[in-house]
């Protein structure tokens, strides 16, 4: 996902997420447009630019807005700062809006100053259509550990569909376990700096919101020889405050 974004004012980035209305239970295309904006915030905020996000979820029934915000906590991602229809936006946020995302059939007019950053659509598939009643959530509402979810979706471009099947997640979850393990082993060497060709190759990734690179560098530092762990460490920490994935969670455990 390459566009230059270019904030009215300095330091602050102003985003809006149109939701759209759900076109079928399994449809989570809105939990992916926020997933999208969490990680631009994510990544704005290494540079030290500050990232505001409206939700629009118009025309969305009250239980798939709920559903939603589930889903979108259980894939750590902010809450908006503001929930209004996005022309209602630059008044709650304090400026015009610098960002909008919206699902790749949608037509949007970002006016004068804005960009329009499109995202696939995404559908959770092997789903009984039915979320749990105690909570509403297509992802919370079933036996599948969100982040996980969150790790399969940045495996897909931004730009292309997404399907999220059993098999899919299942590997998330593996591939989530054992990088949490390897931290938490890497935690014990002594620390080493990111390597600079490391560092590079992330910032490259991140400033592109392209987390498929991002991961397919960390799959191969993971297994790689010639990195020390504390340095492996180091990195895996480093990209995961982009990635947003946990990993540190075993440590001490």
């Amino acid at each position: 996902m390459r566009a230059e974004v270019r904030p009215s004012r300095p330091g602050v980035l102003r985003a809006c997420v149109h939701a759209p209305r759900a076109a079928a239970v399994p449809d989570i295309t809105a939990q992916r447009l926020l997933l999208v904006a969490d990680l631009l915030a994510r990544a704005a905020e290494l540079s030290g630019l500050q990232v505001l996000t409206a939700l629009d979820v118009t025309g969305a029934s009250p239980e798939h807005a709920a559903a939603i915000d589930r889903d979108a906590d259980g894939l750590g991602v902010h809450p908006p700062a503001a929930r209004a229809s996005c022309p209602d936006a630059p008044s709650l946020l304090g400026g015009p809006v610098d960002v909008h995302l919206v699902s790749q059939d949608a037509d949007v007019d970002p006016g004068p100053a804005g960009l329009v950053v499109s995202v696939g659509a995404a559908q959770l598939d092997g789903a009984d259509g039915r979320p749990d009643p105690d909570d509403g959530g297509l992802l919370t509402g079933h036996h599948y550990d969100p982040l996980a979810a969150r790790l399969a979706l940045m495996s897909i471009p931004n730009d292309r569909p997404a399907v999220l099947t059993r098999g899919r997640l299942t590997h998330a979850g593996e591939t989530l376990a054992d990088w949490r393990q390897l931290v938490a082993r890497w935690a014990e060497s002594p620390s080493r700096p990111v390597p600079a060709a490391i560092a590079e190759a992330a910032g490259a990734a991140f400033s592109d919101l392209d987390t498929v690179s991002a991961l397919t560098m960390l799959h191969g530092l993971a297994t790689g020889a010639s990195t020390p762990a504390g340095a492996k460490f180091e990195a895996f920490v480093y990209a995961d405050r982009v990635l947003g994935l946990d990993l540190p969670r075993d440590i001490g455990r």
